[in-house]
C-alpha cells in the first residue's frame, strides 16, 4: 500500500468533508432568497458528495491492492499452478466477503486495482483528487487492457495530463459522463493500437455472426456481429423507414417502429406500405488515406475510427448510401460547409452533423442521425443561420430548450454549444477530438517529419477543385464530388 497516496488522499477528504459542512450550514441560514439558496446549496453538496465518492473507491484500491501484495509476500512459494489459483482464489474469497459482493465482482476489483497502481499512476492520481469518478477509472482501465506499457501511458496521458503532445481538446475526463469517455478513450485506442486497425479488422470479419438468445416474457434478442459500415448502413436505413412511417394515427414509437420494420424486412424482403428508403451515413475520409499515400483511419459517423481500405472501397464503389467528407490535411478536422438563410440546407446540416457528432446536450448519446437543426438565437431575435449560431439538439433536448430555462451558449466553427441551467450554471459540451494526421515520407526527405511543413495540400485540393489554378496539380480525381465541399 501506498501509504503517502493514502495519507494525501485522506487529506484531501478532509478538506472535502469540510466543505461539505459548510454547504450544510450554508443552507441552514435563511438569506434574501432561502428557496434558492437551498436549491444552490443541495446542487454544491451534490458536487462534493460525488467528489468524496471517487476519493473512498480510490483508497478502497489502494487497500486492495495492499492486501494482495502482502497476502502474496507472507505466503510460502506455490509449488505448483494449481497451488497457485488456489492462493488467489482465498485472496478474492477474503475481499469478497469483506466487501460483501460476489467473488466474480472482487476478482474484477482486485485486478483494476492492480493495475491502477502499476500501471496507471494519473488515473489513480485523478480517482484520489476526486476529479474523475469510479467509473471512469474502471473505463481507462478496460481501454488500457492488452496494451503495451507505452501505449497505456499515452492513451491515460491524452485524457488526464494537460501538458501531453495533442492533449484531450474539449471537457476534461471527468466531465464527460462515463459512457461518453468510454467512447472517446475507445477512438483514440483505435487509432493508436500497436496492431494496426486493418490487421484488427481482418480478423473481426472473419468472426462475423448472427447471433440468437432467448429473453424473458416471451422475447429474445436477435443480434449481427458485422463490419462497421454494413451495421451503420442498416441502422441508418431502418431508422429513415421508422421516421417515414411517424404520424398522427400512428401509436409506435421510434425504437418499436425500427424493429418492427428490420423485422418484417428480414423476413418478408420489401413490403409494401415499409418505406426503403437509402441509409445516409457520413464516412470522414483523410484526403492521403483515400489516395492510398497513407493509411490513416477514416471515421464513420456514429462508430468512430474504421480502416482506410474500408473507406477507399466506400468511395471507390460510389456506395450512395454514404456521404463522403473531406478533412483538413493539417488538423484533421473537416472543412466547413455554410449558407445564408432561414432554412438551414442539407450541406449545412450534414457540417453540424460532423461538428457536433451527436446531441451537443452534456452527456447526451443521442446519434446525430436523429436530431434535429436549431438556431441558438432564434431568426425572430437576429440570429443568422451560420454554424456559429446552430446545433443539432435531440428531440427531447430540443424541447428542454424550448419550454424551460436551459439553453446552449458559445458554439464555434469547430466546438458545440455549452448550456447554461436554470441554476445559472454552466456545463460544457462534448467536443470532437480531431488529430493532425500522420505525414508520410516524401522523396529526399527521409527521417526528417517532426522538422518540416506538410505540403499545403488546401492548394492543392482547391486546384483539384478548380477554385485555384495555381496551385500543383494532384493526379485525375476520381472521385469529383469531393470538389461540393471545398467550393461550399
Amino acid at each position: 500500500m501506498d501509504s503517502r497516496a493514502v495519507a494525501e488522499t485522506v487529506e484531501a477528504m478532509e478538506a472535502s468533508l469540510a466543505a461539505l459542512a459548510a454547504v450544510v450550514g450554508r443552507g441552514a441560514v435563511a438569506g434574501a432568497d432561502p428557496l434558492r439558496d437551498e436549491a444552490d446549496a443541495c446542487l454544491d453538496g451534490l458536487g462534493v458528495a460525488g467528489r468524496l465518492e471517487a476519493m473512498l473507491a480510490g483508497l478502497k484500491v489502494h487497500f486492495a491492492a495492499g492486501y494482495a501484495r502482502a497476502a502474496a509476500a507472507v505466503a510460502v512459494p506455490a509449488v505448483s499452478p494449481q497451488e497457485c489459483t488456489a492462493r488467489e482464489m482465498a485472496v478474492t474469497a477474503e475481499v469478497a466477503c469483506v466487501l460483501t459482493v460476489s467473488e466474480r465482482a472482487a476478482a474484477a476489483f482486485l485486478a483494476e486495482s492492480a493495475a491502477l497502481t502499476t500501471s496507471l499512476p494519473l488515473t489513480l492520481s485523478a480517482l484520489g483528487s476526486g476529479s474523475i469518478s469510479w467509473q471512469h477509472a474502471r473505463v481507462m482501465c478496460d481501454e488500457t487492457a492488452n496494451l503495451d506499457k507505452g501505449g497505456a501511458a499515452a492513451l491515460e496521458a491524452h485524457f488526464l495530463d494537460p501538458d501531453a503532445p495533442f492533449a484531450a481538446r474539449g471537457c476534461p475526463a471527468g466531465e464527460l459522463v462515463p459512457g461518453r469517455f468510454r467512447a472517446k478513450a475507445r477512438t483514440w485506442r483505435e487509432r493508436h493500437h500497436p496492431v494496426s486497425i486493418e490487421a484488427r479488422h481482418r480478423k473481426g470479419v472473419e468472426d462475423r455472426r448472427l447471433e440468437y438468445v432467448p429473453d424473458r416474457d416471451g422475447m429474445a434478442w436477435l443480434s449481427a456481429y458485422v463490419a462497421a459500415d454494413v451495421a451503420a448502413g442498416v441502422w441508418s436505413r431502418a431508422t429513415e423507414a421508422a421516421r417515414a412511417l411517424q404520424g398522427p394515427a400512428e401509436s409506435r414509437t421510434l425504437a418499436q417502429l425500427r424493429a418492427d420494420v428490420a423485422a418484417d424486412w428480414l423476413l418478408a424482403g420489401a413490403v409494401d406500405g415499409i418505406p426503403s428508403p437509402k441509409a445516409q451515413v457520413l464516412v470522414t475520409v483523410p484526403v492521403l488515406s483515400l489516395l492510398g499515400a497513407g493509411e490513416e483511419p477514416a471515421t464513420l459517423d456514429g462508430y468512430g475510427p474504421v480502416p482506410a481500405s474500408m473507406a477507399r472501397r466506400l468511395v471507390g464503389d460510389g456506395a450512395e448510401s454514404f456521404l463522403r467528407v473531406l478533412t483538413d490535411p493539417r488538423t484533421g478536422a473537416p472543412l466547413e460547409i455554410g449558407r445564408e438563410s432561414y432554412r438551414v440546407p442539407k450541406a449545412m446540416r450534414q457540417w453540424l452533423r460532423l461538428r457536433d457528432g451527436r446531441c451537443p446536450f452534456p452527456g447526451c448519446n443521442n446519434l446525430s442521425l436523429d436530431n434535429e437543426a436549431d438556431h441558438l438565437l432564434a431568426w425572430s431575435e437576429g440570429g443568422g443561420t451560420g454554424i456559429t449560431n446552430l446545433a443539432q439538439p435531440c428531440r427531447r433536448h430540443h424541447r428542454l430548450k424550448h419550454t424551460t430555462a436551459w439553453r446552449p451558449v458559445g458554439a464555434t466553427r469547430d466546438k458545440p454549444p455549452g448550456w447554461i441551467s436554470p441554476a445559472g450554471r454552466s456545463y460544457p459540451s462534448e467536443q470532437q477530438d480531431w488529430e493532425p494526421p500522420h505525414w508520410p515520407d516524401q522523396p529526399g526527405h527521409a527521417g526528417d517529419d517532426q522538422d518540416r511543413e506538410p505540403p499545403d495540400w488546401l492548394n492543392v485540393l482547391a486546384s483539384a477543385a478548380g477554385l485555384d489554378e495555381t496551385g500543383p496539380p494532384l493526379p485525375a480525381d476520381p472521385f469529383p464530388d469531393w470538389a461540393l465541399f471545398i467550393a461550399a
